[in-house]
């Protein structure tokens, strides 16, 4: 899915006349568009052309303005590329206002794609959001995966194994593991806590982290249940960067 929405972004960014290759036009493009948006009237139009393609009069009956406020806002959204205005062909007094198609397709960056052989999670116990992060990947990705602990704890949290249950998941391994067990050099290693990312001397493998809250801390099911969601979230978009690489 991101290899079609890069490719679509890069096309849009054409089409209005940008330079694709050049970082910073490229920005200064959707900064533009940014700007015309960081207004609340701006920001409706745009909602309701959403779906459907509206006349002037139309609009400021919605939006409860004026027409010449009305026309304001949408000579600022035509000079950013939003919007397009067509002629009825049956009354050719008439005109409609247009959402352009792809004027928001790539507005907000893209993740850069990410290339590994493997995704190793780890935190502190390797007890519980670790070992929910590997079975989320498992799920959602056929890159390898695998988690551990800087100091793993004697067993998997109960209710960490409970909150994988109901997700109709399962530990990936028997015990929880050190990290020099699993770890291999060329790995993407991902942190889901704060001790791993801040008190871990530099590995020689590339990392990311994630601050995701210890369910253990408050020790509920609901906690777990909450710290598996986020889990999933996160692991689903970085799985789509990680295809993107291979």
């Amino acid at each position: 899915m991101l290899i079609e929405c890069l490719a679509e972004e890069s096309n849009a960014w054409r089409r209005n006349g940008v330079d694709v290759t050049d970082p910073m036009a490229a920005r200064a493009a959707r900064a533009r568009v940014l700007a015309a948006l960081g207004d609340p009237v701006r920001l409706g139009l745009v909602d309701l052309l959403g779906v459907q393609d509206l006349s002037p009069a139309a609009l400021s009956a919605e939006l409860g303005i004026p027409g010449n406020l009305l026309a304001h806002h949408l000579k600022v959204l035509e000079r950013a590329g939003l919007i397009a205005r067509t002629t009825s062909r049956n009354d050719r007094r008439r005109t409609y206002v247009r959402l352009v198609p792809t004027a928001l397709v790539g507005l907000l960056p893209a993740p850069a794609p990410v290339a590994a052989s493997r995704v190793v999670f780890v935190c502190t116990h390797n007890s519980a959001r670790s070992v929910m992060a590997e079975a989320a990947w498992r799920a959602v990705s056929d890159v390898p995966t695998a988690s551990a602990g800087t100091d793993p704890g004697s067993r998997f949290h109960p209710r960490a194994t409970a909150a994988l249950r109901r997700a109709g998941w399962r530990v990936g391994h028997g015990r929880p593991r050190r990290i020099d067990e699993v770890l291999e050099p060329e790995d993407l290693v991902v942190s889901v806590c704060d001790a791993v990312n801040e008190d871990v001397a530099a590995l020689p493998n590339r990392r990311l982290h994630w601050s995701i809250p210890d369910p253990s801390a408050i020790d509920t099911d609901e906690a777990f249940t909450d710290a598996l969601a986020e889990v999933r979230q996160r692991t689903a978009q970085l799985a789509d960067v990680v295809a993107a690489g291979r």
